[in-house]
């Protein structure tokens, strides 16, 4: 994409309508921070807990305004939730490009949103009917690696060893909760994992060792997805890889995330500073090589782009290798495994945000390619 010498113009994308809200902010504002200002621009383009886009604002006044109570930002918004729905979409599409500050129309979109509407490829595909390039994953690969029961099946269609699990919706569960509490205690046993499909950072997300527990945490996990995972719970240690690239990705180091909580849940992740990440992860170089080779695999099966985090367990007891999840997103402040994986493999944070912007436009070029009429 040629800019006739000028700074290329980057529009960062964060905050939204997500659980993931305040995480996006933290992420946000260490790539605003890092990204080369030699090179690049920065459009910055915040989305309210309610849906209302705030172009211009940065991470930190949107944080500080939501920290006052009852507080939104509304004299920047371009369009709003506020919008009735059945013409939402259409206004959206119609007055994009009015989302950006006049004279700032961006060359390249950096996505730094987690969780559902950025990261699952709600944005992804507003994006591409704007024909903006944009960092990471398209739309196909962006909602499998958010929905945990479709990307499962894929990895145990290709081979991968995945732990048992079962999914159901939230509808079925409120019309035979007892039906399934006795399919589950059936198939899987205790302890058992309980997750919303579509959500990240652990949110929503409980360990159950007896019936009432499941119970609890089923009813829990849907408020926040209208399909919950059941996952039988395996005594395992966590192992973690970051992938970088497109048709020919690269893989990181392994890494280990140890925690003295029951798993590594919420609060352990964001809330206190307990739990280590041991970078390179002490085991045998031959597993290392397994997990490196997974992860390709994976991210290659779930048509992922740019940049994703490949997560595994090893079971202690077998020593067998699951492949748990991929994250089309991660967290993305310097302290966070998937920047802290690129750095001991030899590249810098800023050099990792240079590369995913360069991968981003390889790959909006390559879709240029593509015939879009007869």
């Amino acid at each position: 994409m040629a800019t006739t010498g000028r700074k290329l113009r980057v529009g960062l994308f964060f905050g939204g309508r997500s659980a993931e809200h305040h995480i996006s902010l933290d992420s946000a504002l260490a790539v605003m921070t890092h990204l080369d200002a030699d090179k690049y621009d920065v459009v910055p383009i915040g989305i309210s807990r309610t849906g209302t886009w705030l172009p211009g604002i940065s991470p930190a006044a949107l944080l500080a305004s939501e920290r006052v109570e009852g507080s939104e930002p509304k004299d920047q918004a371009v369009f709003a939730s506020a919008v009735d729905s059945s013409d939402r979409s259409r206004f959206m599409l119609e007055h994009f490009a009015q989302a950006l500050p006049v004279n700032h129309a961006i060359d390249v979109a950096f996505p730094v949103m987690h969780g559902a509407y950025g990261e699952d490829g709600a944005l992804q595909g507003l994006l591409e009917m704007a024909g903006i390039p944009y960092v990471g994953c398209g739309v196909i690969g962006s909602a499998l690696g958010m929905d945990k029961e479709k990307m499962k099946l894929i990895f145990h269609a290709i081979g991968l060893l995945v732990v048992d699990s079962v999914a159901y919706r939230r509808q079925r569960w409120q019309r035979s909760p007892e039906t399934i509490l006795d399919s589950v205690e059936k198939r899987l046993g205790y302890p058992c994992f309980v997750k919303p499909a579509n959500c990240g950072s652990s949110i929503g997300v409980g360990k159950a060792y007896n019936r009432a527990d499941l119970r609890t945490l089923i009813e829990a996990a849907t408020e926040y997805d209208s399909k919950i995972v059941i996952e039988h719970a395996i005594d395992c240690r966590e192992l973690e890889c970051s992938v970088l690239g497109n048709c020919d990705p690269t893989v990181s180091v392994v890494g280990e995330v140890v925690t003295d909580h029951d798993f590594y849940d919420y609060h352990a992740k964001y809330l206190d500073d307990t739990s280590q990440i041991n970078i390179p992860a002490d085991i045998p170089e031959a597993l290392a090589t397994v997990i490196r080779e997974q992860a390709i695999q994976a991210f290659l099966a779930l048509d992922l782009s740019g940049l994703a985090r490949v997560d595994f367990f090893l079971e202690k007891e077998t020593d067998l290798l699951y492949i748990n999840e991929v994250n089309t997103l991660p967290s993305f402040t310097p302290q966070c495994m998937y920047p802290r994986l690129c750095a001991v493999s030899g590249l810098s944070y800023t050099l990792l945000l240079d590369y995913l912007i360069e991968l981003a436009l390889e790959r909006h070029a390559d879709r240029r390619r593509n015939r879009t009429c007869l």
